[in-house]
């Protein structure tokens, strides 16, 4: 029996170590192959016979939750989906705790303001914070402890529980329940005071910065999954079908194989079939990236969702729904989005160790105190203090505060980051791949060469090329009429023949555009021998040359092509600077791609490559232990970069490829591009120094918690010195400046450009 692929929705995991332990539940399966991602929250399973029950089982018998999802659709994106379930209750606990702690801090900080009984308000208000508002802590580390592990959840339910513990414990059997009670001002409290301190403003806090830190980390999670709405949305939402002699418009879901549908100019086609009659330019940058249309008629191949820009054709329908080549591209997406490695958030790779360490250290604490033969209620204080000291509040602000300088600071330069787990890829990534058109290139077509015969003038050839072509829509037609220097009177007569060139009557005189074949062939006008060499040297450079003739002879030629960007080539150098290997991936023919990848600095290319060919080298290369950034801007580019380690897309690029990366370029501009992993680097490095002070604040007061003379002031200003640490530290963000980018006049012109005026 063939091995069979079943995804799977995963509830219930809180960090890439839950990931991991639902994966290799999986895989003890006989025959089963499975990856679990953690920031899409799904699992794709290959096996040979083993029934999709049975891998429900295996991942609840690991303590979470599996379900088959719902087949997606394009009528589905016509309903308004309902909000996230776990988002809203996410920031449900975040208002209502953030609401709870803040008089629960402000009386427990401000002596000033404690009144008779007060500590019996902030019990009441810290109650709901400590047990509700931290109970997804609470469950993870119980599902942690269940398969002995430990990951920022066990830290934070740990101290929780141990500050809002010895507080119930201080307040109902040691002294700080009593009328008067004050907290006290020393730095250091007395062993024998233990049973009037309390920590509930450390339940509290650490409670509401470490949801708001977990909340804006969902957030940015539950964005992976608008990739595939995007692309569903590209395609036609209804289709114009042929029944007997009448046209009858019905939904693109009513088609079936064998229909017939008519598809007019600036319409898309609504599946994928085979022209059975009509000629037409078909706009394939969906499927390609380029820029030029494709030349179609009876017997070609039509793609659902590519728009028709010439003629009206009539299409027979032969896939539909989840067969057509627009879902491949979604599943794709979807697919290199499950199988993207996710790394260990730091804080759980961090609290792997912290937490056995601490708790190791709060026996000891106890142990040592009964060793010397203190009391039972002075060991426990000397425990459980150690415990509450060990959760530093600052560790729940150390990412969110970084993320959100940094981000907006970022979004002050055109720069848009997704979420924290980008920042952790982009210290390890050493080759990023580029995709041609519209990133490195401009991805419109422009006039690169004007060649013109013995005895014809160039600015008469260029204005009778754009009064002959004025009345094209073809994208080569319009680069031509927009390189005249005025505006030049459309041609009479004006016929187009598809896929071929134009013709018409321009100052009287009949004039004929188009492929070399054509004008040799159709007119048997032969083109002049010096001519004939540079309009092959310009074609196999990857330009389109359109050939102009009037008056029975050929006078010209004209040279349209993608022209580079002209900060690539710095930005090329840029990535270079960083470390990182440049790679030129594009659909375009060879020769037009060497001649880019020349101009751009860029040694390394490969052409002809289809969007499944681009996800297959992103693949290659990280099988070969590289690490990847892609960088596109076409829905042919979303698969690779879903599937890359970092996805860059360009702002100016669509919304399926945007939505499928991590890093978004605003304004479309590659030299952006070096920046952003600047600046997405800074942050992590910010990000790290946070999370060291705010261990390091806490470490430093481990011994004095376990001779058990930490005082409840000396863990709130520990905290609070934390804290603003962070915050400070994180603002320096602020001042993150961008490289200065090369004057006008210092940036090398594409070396096309050079034969213009030839």
């Amino acid at each position: 029996m063939s091995a069979v692929d079943v995804d799977l929705d995963i509830t219930g995991m809180t960090c890439a170590s839950c990931a991991n332990r639902i994966e290799r539940k999986l895989n003890k399966l006989p025959g089963v192959e499975a990856t679990v991602n953690f920031a899409t929250e799904k699992a794709r399973v290959r096996s040979d016979d083993v029934l999709v029950s049975d891998l429900i089982a295996a991942v609840e018998a690991a303590g979470y939750g599996a379900s088959v999802p719902a087949p997606v659709s394009a009528e589905s994106l016509d309903q308004v989906a309902p909000e996230d379930v776990e988002l809203a209750s996410l920031r449900q606990r975040l208002l209502v705790s953030a609401v709870l702690a803040t008089p629960v801090a402000v009386l427990s900080m401000i002596p000033a303001l404690q009144f008779t009984n007060w500590q019996w308000l902030a019990l009441t208000l810290a109650a709901p914070v400590a047990v509700w508002g931290a109970w997804p802590f609470h469950t993870a580390a119980a599902i942690n402890a269940r398969h002995g592990s430990a990951t920022m959840d066990t830290l934070i339910s740990v101290g929780v529980l141990a500050a809002f513990g010895w507080s119930l414990y201080a307040l109902f059997f040691g002294g700080a329940g009593m009328p008067g009670m004050r907290m006290s001002v020393s730095l250091l409290g007395a062993p024998a005071s233990s049973g009037h301190e309390i920590y509930l403003e450390v339940a509290s806090l650490v409670t509401v910065f470490i949801l708001t830190g977990r909340y804006l980390e969902v957030r940015a999670k539950r964005r992976s999954g608008e990739a595939l709405r995007a692309l569903l949305e590209l395609g036609a939402k209804d289709a114009m079908v042929l029944r007997g002699a009448h046209e009858q418009r019905v939904p693109v879901g009513q088609l079936i194989p064998g229909d017939t549908v008519v598809v007019r100019p600036g319409e898309k086609i609504p599946a994928d079939g085979v022209i059975v009659e009509g000629v037409s330019a078909v706009d394939e940058s969906m499927l390609t990236g380029e820029s030029i249309p494709v030349e179609v008629g009876p017997g070609s191949r039509a793609v659902g969702a590519t728009v028709n820009t010439g003629g009206r054709l009539l299409i027979e329908v032969t896939r539909v729904g989840a067969d057509t080549e627009l879902a491949r591209v979604a599943r794709l997406v979807e697919e290199a989005q499950t199988g993207k490695a996710q790394v260990q958030r730091l804080a759980d790779r961090v609290s792997a160790v912290f937490v056995p360490t601490v708790i190791g250290l709060a026996v000891v604490a106890f142990a040592a105190w009964s060793l010397f033969g203190a009391g039972a209620e002075l060991a426990f204080t000397a425990a459980v203090t150690t415990l509450i000291i060990a959760c530093p509040c600052a560790l729940g602000l150390a990412t969110p505060t970084a993320l959100l300088v940094g981000t907006g600071r970022g979004a002050q330069l055109g720069i848009l980051i997704r979420g924290p787990q980008v920042l952790e890829q982009t210290r390890r990534i050493d080759t990023v791949v580029l995709d041609k058109t519209g990133t490195v290139t401009a991805g419109i077509m422009t006039v690169t060469a004007v060649h013109t015969a013995a005895g014809t003038e160039r600015d008469a050839l260029l204005r009778i090329a754009a009064a002959i072509e004025h009345g094209s829509e073809h994208p080569i037609g319009r680069a031509i009429a927009a390189a005249a220097a005025v505006e030049p009177e459309p041609a009479e007569n004006f016929a187009a023949e598809p896929g071929q060139g134009v013709r018409g009557i321009v100052d009287g005189r009949m004039v004929v555009a188009g492929r070399s074949s054509w004008v040799t062939g159709s007119w048997a006008l032969p083109i002049p021998e010096d001519l004939a060499m540079r309009v092959a040297a310009d074609e196999a450079a990857g330009s389109t040359v359109t050939v102009v003739a009037w008056d029975g002879t050929v006078r010209g030629a004209i040279s349209v092509a993608d022209t580079i960007k002209p900060t690539s080539h710095e930005a090329v150098v840029r990535l270079r600077n960083l470390g990182l290997t440049p790679i030129l991936l594009t659909g375009d023919n060879p020769g037009a791609a060497r001649a880019i990848a020349e101009q751009a600095g860029i040694e390394d290319v490969r052409a002809g490559v289809t969007p499944q060919g681009k996800l297959e080298v992103v693949r290659q290369l990280q099988a070969s232990g590289k690490v990847v950034a892609m960088v596109g801007d076409g829905v042919n580019d979303a698969a690779a970069l879903a599937a890359a380690d970092l996805g860059i897309a360009m702002g100016t690029g669509t919304d399926a490829a945007i939505t499928a990366s991590d890093l978004t370029i605003v304004s479309g501009d590659l030299l952006v591009v070096p920046d952003a992993i600047r600046l997405a680097r800074r942050t992590l490095g910010t990000i790290k120094g946070n999370m060291f002070w705010a261990f390091a604040y806490n470490i430093a007061a481990l011994p004095v918690a376990m001779l058990a003379l930490l005082n409840p002031v000396l863990a709130g200003a520990a905290m609070a010195f934390s804290s603003v640490f962070v915050v400070t530290n994180s603002l320096r963000l602020r001042r993150f400046q961008t490289l200065p980018g090369l004057a006008r006049e210092d940036i090398p012109a594409p070396h096309t450009a050079a034969v213009i005026a030839s």
